[in-house]
């Protein structure tokens, strides 16, 4: 079996357990061989046969981090890590984008039930996890004290 064919393999193998960026399975890949070209070659194959998409990769990364409980700026930080061009986080894990207030109260929720907290100890508490989920400050602030966007 030919190299390139041995490297399509291991991708297509890699590509059935999840998505992976580009930039994650040339990492995975660059293990297997020396030949950058060749690696390069299978990669653009593998996109053009539809079998790795970036773009697809990006939405079902975000939409399984948020099901997580995590919030945008984390999740574009993730992405970026993941090689995933700047064009594609702003489309996916837009901070702007109305629904994070949404799932921003559904992380909260899960975590200090359904009331939100009634003393400022309490908020402040609840702020620190939600900023460490990856909410903006803006939104855990219009959330919690009730300030307008």
């Amino acid at each position: 079996m030919s190299e390139s064919a041995e490297l399509e393999q291991a991708a297509i193998r890699l590509l059935t357990n999840r998505e992976h960026s580009r930039a994650e399975l040339r990492r995975k890949l660059q293990a297997r061989t020396e030949d950058r070209v060749l690696l390069g070659q299978v990669l653009d194959s593998l996109e053009s046969s539809g079998y790795l998409s970036d773009e697809r990769f990006a939405e079902q990364y975000v939409s399984y981090r948020r099901k997580k409980g995590f919030g945008p700026v984390r999740i574009r930080i993730e992405l970026q890590e993941r090689g995933i061009s700047p064009d594609l986080v702003n489309r996916y894990a837009d901070p702007s984008d109305e629904q994070w207030f949404e799932w921003l109260g559904e992380c909260c929720r899960r975590k200090f039930g359904d009331s939100l907290p009634d003393n400022f100890k309490a908020q402040v508490k609840c702020a620190r996890f939600l900023e460490y989920r990856g909410f903006p400050s803006e939104l855990i602030r219009s959330y919690l004290w009730g300030n307008d966007l």
